[in-house]
């Protein structure tokens, strides 16, 4: 096929086209801004645009399938020129559920875990060489692209509740109609299109209507949420789970499965719920109990989900991707479970839609209750291209509960780290975003 990709620069965007190209596709793509690592690795394969910036002139009829990504807008003129032309236009969730159409498809959604439940799936079914296509958010060691499209009978699928493109404006996950599906738990999120928590959580009752109809949906038992959206549907199309009974050792967290145990490198009771979640997806793939223990054994997580930081000397410092409020919480509680006797420093960069939209901020309440050190950054820049109402340090600080430090300048938030007393103390540093420019390998070197 010959196939064009705009707005390729885009996280999924890119591996889409770099699995399309290693597929022996024609590939061409173009954007208004393109970085690293995108940029890099579409140049290694000879991807990356001529020139930055829209040109109809790369839309022409001869193309077989136009892909858009969620970055451009219903005006973009590559898009217009291809809606002129007639020519099969896409939104990467629309894409890859047409090149899975004959494939068994497993999906994991929910407001939080899914990236680290999918690759634990992916980890497993690779272990166990099950052969599978893929979807997911982050990059995984072992695997060179985030996407993969084969004649493998099954695709695992990390399914986000965002809106598709700028020609559709439903849920991604709406697209895949799961065959076997996890829902982690719901927290609201994204209230730049969600406006309210009870429209957020009609994208989740939707998704398990979207469902194949005899599709088992397993959900965490223990969300309010996920319990009440359960009473919605016929009997047996939820099932519930509670996640794997654990210990924490000083070599590990040591899970029970039925007469089975094994230790696993990863720790938290969040982690343990998505890896019973991860479990049952394995089971469709018909991987045993043993199986899935001798895989799991030496899992470590995607980047930045609870990536423990090699390069610190004097301390434990964990990078994580939490930036929700049930997110925060999960992932610092994990931490205060499993150093209970060393004094925690919690840092949460303040960078999505929503951690920087006034109105949404008291969701935050408390989220970092139980830190020796609580420490929140926004970075006045981001709100200004986000074209956002300001902050102050104090609404902020009195969003979280009042018991943290604030900060609106990332040097002065450096300067403030690199002063610290920092021997056996644990780090969590908290952000989806760039931390304003702050190189934390040296902050803790």
């Amino acid at each position: 096929m010959k196939v064009h990709l705009i707005a390729i620069g885009g996280s999924v965007m890119h591996n889409l086209g770099l699995a399309l190209k290693s597929n022996g596709h024609k590939v061409t793509g173009s954007d208004d801004e393109i970085y690293d690592p995108a940029k890099s690795r579409l140049s290694a394969a000879g991807l990356l645009p001529d020139q930055i910036g829209w040109n109809e002139d790369r839309i022409h009829k001869d193309l077989d399938a136009v892909i858009v990504g969620k970055h451009a807008r219903a005006n973009n003129p590559e898009l217009q020129k291809a809606q002129e032309l007639g020519l099969k236009i896409y939104s990467f969730p629309s894409f890859v559920a047409e090149m899975s159409k004959e494939k068994k498809r497993i999906v994991i959604a929910g407001s939080h875990g899914k990236t680290s439940t999918t690759s634990m799936v992916m980890h497993v079914a690779r272990k166990c060489g099950v052969k599978f296509d893929y979807l997911v958010g982050a990059q995984l060691d072992g695997f060179d692209n985030m996407v993969q499209l084969s004649d493998a009978p099954y695709i695992i699928i990390e399914g986000d509740e965002y809106l598709t493109s700028p020609l559709d404006d439903r849920p991604k996950f709406l697209h895949y109609k799961a065959h076997a599906a996890v829902i982690t738990g719901i927290a609201w999120d994204h209230m730049n299109v969600f406006p309210t928590f009870e429209f957020y959580v009609k994208q989740f009752q939707d998704f398990v209507a979207s469902t194949e109809q005899d599709a088992v949906v397993h959900y965490y038992q223990n969300d309010q949420e996920l319990a009440k959206l359960e009473k919605e549907f016929v009997s047996g199309k939820m099932q519930p789970y509670t996640g794997f009974t654990y210990k924490n050792l000083e070599e590990g967290t040591e899970i029970t499965l039925r007469e089975h145990q094994a230790i696993v490198p990863i720790f938290g009771a969040h982690n343990m719920q998505n890896l019973e979640a991860a479990y049952l997806l394995c089971q469709t793939m018909e991987i045993n109990d043993k199986s899935f223990l001798n895989a799991i054994s030496d899992f470590r997580g995607p980047s930045r989900r609870m990536e423990r930081l090699e390069e610190a000397k004097d301390s434990t410092v964990f990078i994580d991707f939490a930036h929700a409020p049930s997110k925060v919480k999960a992932t610092l509680n994990a931490v205060l479970d499993r150093y209970k006797d060393k004094s925690v420093v919690a840092c949460l960069e303040l960078h999505t839609y929503s951690s920087l939209n006034k109105a949404f901020l008291p969701q935050y309440f408390e989220t970092l209750k139980g830190a020796d050190e609580a420490i929140v950054l926004y970075d006045p820049h981001a709100l200004k291209m986000k074209k956002m109402e300001r902050l102050n340090k104090e609404e902020v600080a009195e969003a979280f509960g009042g018991a943290v430090q604030v900060f609106d300048d990332p040097s002065q938030l450096k300067v403030h780290l690199d002063s610290m007393e920092k021997k056996d103390k644990v780090f969590l540093m908290m952000s989806s975003g760039p931390w304003g420019g702050i190189n934390l390998k040296e902050v803790f070197a």
